[in-house]
């Protein structure tokens, strides 16, 4: 099988096929687009996801603890603490693993968020570390946020720009590569997006308004237009010219050859609403842009050089093409 997520016909299965027992007080699975479980208890909702974060070698600490809380904050639920796991290669330093827990500690203090725990170990089962998040977060019912909440008519939105991960990881994992694309002022650019991977803002945001909020991970954006899709069952019109991507990522992706369409983007949130205007200035007001793409619709596609084409599931993230 190629690196990457596994494809989602075949996480289908695998998932249909070893759910374990039902319990009552799971109210929601983790499935296709809706990366988080949600479990009722006697006063609320508790909110959980888990991620790794295997297409990176630097700043591992800081993309684990803002990919895992974005999961959180895409549901409206207000995260609490992460749970974290380390497996580090043979000849890892204490330095090295350090180095991992003081960048999610440092960013979890930021969020009001707690370090519960985990486990740290060094295995030569990874030729590089891997660094792998469980974060819990609670919501009341009323409040809740799926990915499934999608509406046809609904406006499309998505916030800050696209490929935030994407151009960090290339311009800190490949920088002698980027200097041939880029001035030492627009690399030192492309490594600090990985600053601006929280989307907890625009969670909050936009309680009690959003239909739908995904975070944009993995398979770019039309990777997660395609899973807010499946989830909601509905499709989704949007335009290649209104994707927001700004210019040192494009200038990275046309170096390495890479669909900044198709590219891991967290920083970005994929939103669902009715009323566009309402969430624009929230966010707006919030300091965050954000930009209407297209509009919640019975079909798929993306318009393209004014053709309409139809999306299919991206068979993996184009990051994972650079590492081959």
């Amino acid at each position: 099988m190629e690196t990457g997520k596994l494809n989602w016909d075949i996480l289908q299965r695998l998932i249909k096929k070893n759910s374990g027992a039902e319990r009552a007080e799971v109210l929601k699975s983790g499935s296709i687009g809706e990366d988080c479980a949600v479990l009722k208890m006697n006063d609320g909702l508790i909110v959980m996801s888990t991620d790794p974060v295997t297409a990176a070698t630097s700043g591992l600490g800081n993309i684990a603890l803002h990919i895992n809380i974005n999961d959180i904050a895409t549901t409206g639920a207000e995260p609490l603490g992460v749970l974290v796991t380390i497996l580090a290669p043979k000849g890892s330093s204490f330095g090295d693993i350090e180095t991992v827990m003081k960048d999610i500690s440092r960013e979890a203090r930021l969020m009001n968020v707690q370090v519960m725990g985990g486990h740290t170990e060094v295995t030569d089962a990874v030729n590089r570390m891997v660094v792998s998040l469980t974060a819990v977060g609670v919501v009341s019912e009323e409040e809740l946020i799926t990915t499934s909440g999608a509406k046809v008519g609904d406006s499309i939105i998505v916030t800050k720009s696209l490929c935030l991960e994407g151009t960090s990881i290339i311009a800190k994992d490949f920088p002698d590569r980027s200097r041939e694309v880029l001035t030492e002022e627009e690399l030192r650019e492309a490594e600090n997006y990985a600053m601006e991977l929280s989307v907890l803002k625009e969670g909050m945001l936009l309680k009690g308004l959003a239909s739908s909020m995904h975070d944009i991970t993995e398979g770019g954006v039309l990777g997660a237009l395609w899973e807010m899709a499946q989830a909601s069952g509905t499709g989704f019109s949007v335009r290649e010219d209104m994707m927001p991507v700004r210019r040192v990522t494009r200038k990275l992706c046309e170096s390495f050859g890479l669909d900044p369409l198709r590219l891991i983007s967290s920083g970005s949130m994929l939103i669902a609403v009715k009323d566009a205007d309402e969430a624009l200035r929230r966010l707006e007001g919030a300091g965050i842009k954000a930009t209407v793409i297209g509009r919640v619709t019975e079909g798929r596609g993306i318009l393209l050089a004014e053709e309409e084409i139809e999306v299919v599931p991206p068979a993996r993230d184009e990051i994972y093409r650079l590492y081959e």
